[in-house]
């Protein structure tokens, strides 16, 4: 099987998350990839009572344990039930009509002229793709594969996890880093396969829930506190050129997520980034000074804030450990491509397994435009990101670790 076989397999399966839910995994859907690790020879690959999804390849050679990490989980930002995938050849560089008034714009996403030429795995304008991050799956999967069917290439251990819930911040709550057993490991969750990350944001949520009055709208002057209003006028005090579509690059955001309630109650969620530490703390600071002025203003207390903190920058862990990106840059160099290190602008359970003592920088899987119905995947990028795979493995073993 090829690697765009087991995307487009694994694209049929509807495995959204839900914020909402307080189970481990957030929905029943998300269990499923332990028959497709035994089928290649897996046989020691199961699935806990949390949803994850371990497996192991023994080694050949004395070399670093190496693992490789994705998530199954799909945004629920656009609907991932019933995806259609179509595959365009050779593709032009002209706009993509996805359905009758979903196009794929290339002067609003300029990225799409980089992949003249290539083949695109594209959606029907419906749903999202699913590339991200099961491009990563099926690029684990693939490489794999080919130690198995070649066991005369030396390696050392190599395991494989795929989570539930990284969409919604909960990737590695329950992940078991002493039975993954590895000196390090890569997250295949990203973009381009020449691209490296090995920072990210530090991430916060925030939830700000507002308490009104309800009376008779023809009574109710110098009475009525209408929360939506109330709702309102806290997220006028947040500065509005930090909102995402005003940033980019190191720059950080509040990100209001959603926004629901009548004249009684209303809840805003946000999401809060910045990959510096201070400023980051300074915006939470932010969102608790504002609950404090409304609640001030109003003389009563209106705002009832909770800030919880998801995930930090992985950027400081590896500063004795920059072999382990070294190491991915080689692999890159290898299949031909000039590695690039980014600052992702998300977050990626590579990070907090970094924390857990699980060192994991994050590399390309080949999706693009996640997150959304504008999603693709391609094909070339993910062959490339198989190779990388393959690179990382084999290059190991002579890696020596102090």
């Amino acid at each position: 099987m090829t690697v765009q076989a087991r995307f487009l397999e694994y694209v049929k399966y509807d495995t959204t998350s839900d914020p909402k839910s307080g189970s481990i995994p957030s929905t029943a859907k998300q269990k499923i990839l332990v028959d497709e690790l035994k089928s290649i020879g897996i046989s020691n690959a199961f699935m806990d009572e949390f949803g994850y999804v371990y497996g192991f390849l023994s080694g050949n050679v004395q070399a670093p344990k190496i693992g490789f990490v994705a998530h199954m989980d799909t945004s629920n930002a656009v609907s991932g039930e019933n995806i259609k995938p179509r595959i365009i050849e050779d593709y032009d560089g002209k706009d993509i009509v996805l359905s009758d008034d979903v196009i794929t714009e290339v002067s609003r996403f300029p990225n799409m002229k980089d992949y003249v030429g290539k083949t695109l795995v594209v959606t029907d304008g419906l749903t999202l793709l699913g590339a991200d991050d099961k491009a990563g799956i099926a690029v684990i999967i693939e490489g794999l594969d080919y130690f198995i069917k070649n066991p005369e290439v030396k390696h050392g251990k190599i395991s494989v996890a795929f989570t539930p819930d990284e969409e919604i911040g909960r990737g590695t709550i329950k992940f078991n880093t002493e039975y993954f057993d590895c000196d390090f490991a890569y997250t295949v969750d990203g973009g381009k396969p020449h691209e490296v990350e090995y920072e990210n944001f530090n991430a916060a949520s925030a939830l700000v829930k507002v308490k009104g009055l309800s009376t008779h709208p023809g009574g109710a002057k110098n009475m009525m506190i209408n929360a939506i209003n109330v709702a309102f006028e806290y997220h006028q005090l947040l500065p509005t050129i930090a909102r995402p579509e005003y940033t980019e690059g190191y720059e950080g955001f509040n990100h209001l997520m959603e926004i629901s309630g009548d004249v009684e109650q209303a809840t805003l969620s946000y999401i809060i980034r910045n990959h510096d530490e201070v400023k980051f703390n300074k915006q939470k600071e932010l969102f608790k000074q504002s609950a404090t002025f409304i609640n001030q203003r109003y003389g009563q207390e209106l705002i009832d804030l909770s800030i919880s903190d998801s995930y930090r920058n992985m950027k400081q862990a590896f500063n004795d450990k920059m072999y382990i990106v070294e190491l991915a840059k080689q692999a890159i160099q290898a299949v031909d491509l000039q590695p690039e290190c980014l600052a992702i602008r998300g977050g990626t359970d590579g990070a907090e397994l970094t924390y857990k003592g699980i060192p994991c920088p994050n590399i390309g899987a080949g999706g693009q435009n996640f997150h959304s119905r504008y999603e693709f995947c391609c094909v070339e990028d993910m062959v490339k990101s198989v190779e990388i795979v393959k690179e990382i493995i084999t290059k190991a073993v002579d890696l020596k670790i102090d």
